[in-house]
């Protein structure tokens, strides 16, 4: 199969995802799956489907796979990264999740959701302190809200460390 018809079927999975026939995509991309077993974005997409569906255990090899590939595109490698941490944390392995989170974040620190998503699993750790930090120095940044901004200075010093007194 050529790269254009790959690309073709790719793209008819991501429509009658987003028409709302997820299981049809599902079918298309688990076929492509195994014609192209060592292909990068086809492992992303096929994870991507399972989580839309609710079956995150199965996503969590194609997310796998698909981060093992040095040829994953950044933008699809940083949407792994958050899904498979997500996934860990959903499915209950917080310390995967963890692990996993955190890497995105050092490759892509300015990305939000995936420290929002950290500070989840770090929640589900025990490691609120962390977690904690995380979310308002998350707050302090990217906030709108004129009140939140008033006080960012205040916010961020108190991150990072709450126990702080006087």
């Amino acid at each position: 199969m050529s790269a254009e018809k790959k690309k073709d079927l790719l793209d008819e999975a991501d429509r009658l995802r987003e028409g709302g026939r997820p299981e049809e995509a599902r079918e298309r991309l688990l076929a492509l799956t195994a014609e192209y077993p060592d292909d990068a974005e086809v492992a992303y997409r096929t994870a991507w489907i399972h989580d839309v569906l609710g079956l995150e255990s199965e996503a969590v090899p194609y997310y796998e796979r698909a981060l093992a590939n040095p040829e994953l595109p950044a933008e699809d490698r940083r949407g792994a990264l958050l899904g498979l941490g997500s996934t860990y944390r959903v499915l209950g392995r917080y310390g995967q999740g963890v692990e996993t989170l955190r890497r995105g974040v050092e490759e892509f620190p300015e990305d939000g959701a995936m420290r929002a998503f950290l500070a989840m699993a770090l929640f589900n750790t025990g490691e609120h302190d962390e977690a904690m930090r995380l979310l308002l120095e998350l707050t302090a940044a990217t906030s709108q809200d004129p009140y939140v901004q008033q006080y960012r200075r205040a916010i961020e010093h108190y991150a990072k460390d709450l126990h702080e007194t006087v």
